[in-house]
């Protein structure tokens, strides 16, 4: 299906396409993926079948959980003078910009375990999944993501707002930065935007501080590059409700809530930028060689929230050099202290009754006697030890992201 999609509905040539399958894995003691091997060539060309490692072609949701082999199409979008050049098969999983994958389907064969080994699942599937801006990229003719018109309609409005100036292809350093920075701003906006509209507000803690620094570094390239001292990327949210609402009504239905939070967030950030510049200026002042004690710069960063690599660029236009080293080895310690304080070892599932459904109850009935099917046993630094529980049915509906 993905095939036939792609090649003909979609019309993207067959020469342009490569697909890749998992070459097998003596670690896990995985085969060779013999049955995609023989589908795909019934459908193109053998040269055009690339042959896959663990690392590409071995999908895993993380070190424990249902997990497969995999076998992705790619898409080479360079021009006929460049592929006469370099082979496509060459470049396929080597981060070409315009050799890209566009599908994967990934086949759940299996559990990984706590120890590392595979077991089979009962109930084995294929996930599939499509790169939507990468599809428009090859529809469209295009080389960028950016110059589709999932992001141009956004990249024209930060045009307006901020009067800078976005040329596809830059033609020295000073363009190519604000190129740069208006990108990530479009990008971001369409991320902080739709999670808020899902419901998960800027926080600093888990999924919310992923959508804060997410949100702050769109700010900062703002800052710095298109040199904007004001909240101002709230009002993308506009232009994003009118091009994705009819295919993501939240965006539409939660447009104020969505402008409120990110300009909040927007001044709060830009205080914090006013206020890691005069601490640096008096770092800076304080500072008796010409290298700043990557200490210090660690305190603005982690203590103020003041970006590290801003921190780097006014030294530089200062004549200052950062202590990268010492950085680095700060970043280093609270990512250790961090990691050891989130710290969660689970063990595998214990089952009592071979149970594959676990029923809901919750419409019928708010109390309800059951069973418990599997259970297994959890431990973290935070919480201490814990036991996760399955039940044969259950009453409370369980909300998923």
């Amino acid at each position: 299906w993905a095939w036939e999609l792609l090649t003909e509905v979609y019309k993207i040539p067959k020469e342009n396409l490569y697909v890749s399958v998992f070459e097998g894995s003596k670690e896990d003691n995985v085969p060779f993926d013999q049955e995609a091997w023989d589908i795909w060539k019934e459908l193109i060309d053998e040269d055009r079948i690339i042959l896959g490692n663990k690392k590409d072609n071995f999908w895993e949701m993380g070190d424990q959980g249902p997990c497969g082999p995999c076998s992705e199409i790619h898409v080479d979008l360079r021009t006929p003078e460049e592929k006469a050049a370099v082979s496509g098969k060459s470049l396929v999983n080597n981060d070409h910009p315009q050799v890209v994958e566009i599908w994967n389907n990934v086949f759940m064969e299996f559990n990984r375990k706590a120890d590392g080994s595979l077991e089979k699942l009962p109930a084995q599937h294929v996930d599939t999944g499509m790169g939507f801006e990468r599809l428009c990229m090859a529809l469209q003719g295009k080389t960028s993501n950016y110059d589709t018109d999932v992001f141009m309609p956004l990249i024209r409005e930060i045009e307006t707002i901020t009067r800078a100036n976005y040329t596809v292809k830059a033609s020295n350093e000073a363009e190519e930065k604000v190129n740069i920075a208006i990108r990530v701003i479009a990008d971001h906006v369409r991320a902080v935007a739709f999670a808020i509209a899902d419901g998960q507000l800027p926080s600093n803690t888990g999924a919310g501080y992923v959508i804060r620094r997410i949100l702050r570094r769109a700010i900062r390239y703002g800052f710095t590059f298109l040199n904007i001292k004001e909240a101002f990327i709230y009002k993308l949210v506009e232009t994003l409700s009118e091009q994705m609402g009819d295919s993501f009504p939240e965006i539409r239905t939660q447009k104020a809530l969505c402008s409120n939070v990110i300009r909040e967030e927007e001044n709060s950030f830009l205080r914090t930028l006013d206020q890691g510049l005069v601490l640096l200026d008096a770092v800076i002042l304080n500072n008796s060689g010409d290298t700043i004690d990557g200490k210090k710069a660690f305190e603005l960063y982690d203590t103020y929230g003041f970006p590290i690599d801003l921190t780097a660029l006014i030294l530089s236009e200062k004549g200052l050099k950062l202590d990268e080293k010492g950085f680095q080895e700060q970043l280093q310690l609270q990512k250790e202290r961090s990691r050891a304080a989130s710290k969660v070892t689970a063990g595998d599932w214990n089952v009592l009754v071979e149970d594959d459904i676990q029923e809901f109850v919750g419409y019928d009935r708010l109390s309800h006697q059951v069973k418990i099917t599997k259970y297994r046993r959890v431990d973290s630094v935070k919480d201490g030890e814990i036991y996760q529980l399955v039940f044969n049915a259950t009453p409370f509906y369980g909300e998923s992201g």
